[in-house]
């Protein structure tokens, strides 16, 4: 009974820990619950905090970046529209240019018309008095034909044919004689001499052209070179006298100016400005004055290696001066320096020919051109101004003398002027001496060929040797032997005066008769 009431309570006792731990259990998935709900809300809650922070940080980054762009935007419109101000100042520049150019031609075109007014009044008292004249001419033709029994066209035809045979014989003759006389005395002593000069010296060419190109690192450089609102361009202009000329070709600015030495500092003081990346009115200033001392002390030093190179001496200093701008001189695209130098070493080889004083000679033809060094600044013609200054600086009579009578300005009276007019002809005719554009080359050739065509008589014409000789054929039949010499003589004429040419043409007409047969 007992065990039975002990095992009751145990059972009941089981079952009553059973329930208990249920309801324990219970409790406590409950609290479990709850906390998981928590935690669920604060999860969701901080990742609701962060969503939105991301947010906000995305619309600042997203301002930020349309700030950037909106200033961006703003700087590109501000540089553009500096240039377009830029462009159009210049546009209106060359509009008031065009303008004061207008105004010109009107001016002149009135002129123009009030002298063509004055030329027709002339004309119309010239056509009454020629009228006049012509009447009396007439009335006293008609007399003379009544008296002499022949119209007057006939024995005008009569006396020219008559005269004009007699001239054609007598000067062809003439001709002949005279040109075998001077052949045979200098021509072959003149070959000689000018051909031993010739090979015995051989000079460079050196192009010089009326711009100069700087090339940059890039096409930002030209921002740079412009300046706000044009300031340094304005700056580099004023100081060098040089135009420069910013366009749409890549990397590079052309320098645009008729004097080689401003020209040549521009390009200097341009390059050294890039190099150093400083570019501001004040540099500019400063570079450009260097640039120009270094420039001077050059010129100084090729006109002491052009008295060094040649072997003369004692030349006065602004004289080697003027010889050393002449590296920045250029004729026909001929280097005068190097000109200069060529009819030096011409006049020495020639000079020893004849038995003349070489250092002399060389003295002459080196200062021959000094006048081109200033002829921008002074008036009158290179060869007098160059007389001038050697005169001024202690030259002898002989050196002043040939260097104005170089261009035949002054009459020649000595053999070392003949010299040196001999060797400034060399120097400059020489095959590469001096460049022409190959569309005026050819029309030259073709106007001379022209010129020989026109003549009577003549079948065929060639220019040959560059256009050194003009070589002539004549019909046999039409021409004889003594016209043929007086047409050679003619066309050369007609060359000289119509043409434009260095050095000298060679005209040669040729006569022959043919015979031809078949043998079948």
């Amino acid at each position: 009974m007992v065990a039975t009431q002990l095992v009751i309570v145990a059972l009941a006792g089981i079952i009553a820990g059973a329930v208990i731990g249920i309801i324990v259990r219970k409790k406590i998935s409950e609290k479990k619950l709850d906390s998981a709900e928590d935690y669920s809300r604060k999860v969701i809650l901080e990742a609701s905090k962060q969503a939105e922070t991301i947010r906000k940080e995305a619309q600042l980054q997203a301002k930020d970046k349309l700030y950037q762009m909106k200033l961006d935007f703003e700087e590109e419109t501000r540089s553009r529209r500096k240039e377009l101000q830029s462009q159009e100042r210049r546009l209106f520049q060359k509009e008031e240019t065009l303008d004061k150019k207008m105004e010109q031609l009107e001016k002149r075109e009135a002129l123009v018309e009030k002298k063509e007014a004055i030329l027709v009044n002339r004309e119309k008292n010239l056509d009454e008095k020629k009228g006049e004249f012509n009447s009396l001419i007439e009335e006293e033709r008609r007399k003379l034909e009544r008296i002499g029994g022949i119209s007057a066209a006939e024995a005008k035809e009569m006396l020219i044919s008559s005269m004009e045979s007699e001239a054609r014989h007598e000067a062809s003759k003439l001709i002949k004689r005279i040109e075998a006389e001077t052949r045979e005395i200098s021509h072959r002593k003149a070959q000689e001499i000018l051909a031993l000069a010739i090979k015995r010296y051989a000079g460079e060419y050196v192009a010089e052209e009326s711009v100069s190109v700087v090339n940059l690192p890039n096409d930002e450089m030209k921002g740079r070179i412009i300046g706000r609102e044009g300031r340094n361009i304005r700056a580099l202009e004023a100081a060098t006298g040089i135009d420069l000329i910013i366009d749409d070709t890549p990397e590079a600015v052309v320098l645009s100016g008729f004097n080689p030495i401003r020209r040549e500092v521009a390009k200097v003081a341009l390059e050294r400005l890039i190099e150093d990346g400083r570019i501001h009115p004040a540099r500019i200033e400063e570079v450009v004055e260097r640039v120009s001392r270094e420039v001077e002390t050059d010129i100084k030093e090729a006109g002491e290696q052009a008295t060094f190179d040649i072997g003369v001496h004692g030349i006065h200093p602004e004289l080697i001066k003027l010889i050393g701008r002449l590296k920045y001189r250029a004729s026909y695209a001929q280097n005068v320096l190097q000109h200069s130098l060529e009819v030096a070493f011409l006049c020495g080889i020639m000079a020893s020919e004849l038995r003349l004083d070489p250092k002399r000679a060389k003295r002459i033809g080196l200062l021959h051109d000094i006048g081109k060094g200033v002829n921008h600044e002074v008036e009158g013609v290179h060869a007098l101004i160059g007389a001038d200054l050697a005169k001024k600086y202690g030259e002898s009579d002989e050196v002043v003398h040939a260097i104005s009578a170089h261009h035949e300005d002054v009459q020649a009276t000595s053999v070392m002027d003949v010299v040196l007019q001999a060797a400034d002809a060399l120097s400059g005719a020489r095959p590469g001496a001096r460049r022409e554009m190959f569309e005026s080359y050819v029309k030259r050739l073709e106007d001379m060929e022209e010129i020989a065509k026109s003549f009577k008589g003549v079948s065929k014409s060639y220019a040959i040797q560059a256009g050194r000789e003009l070589r002539i054929m004549v019909e046999s039949d039409r021409v004889d032997d003594s016209e043929s010499a007086m047409i050679c003589r003619e066309i050369a004429k007609k060359i000289e005066k119509d043409l434009t040419y260095p050095g000298q043409i060679k005209v040669t007409v040729i006569r022959e008769i043919r015979a031809t047969e078949y043998a079948k």
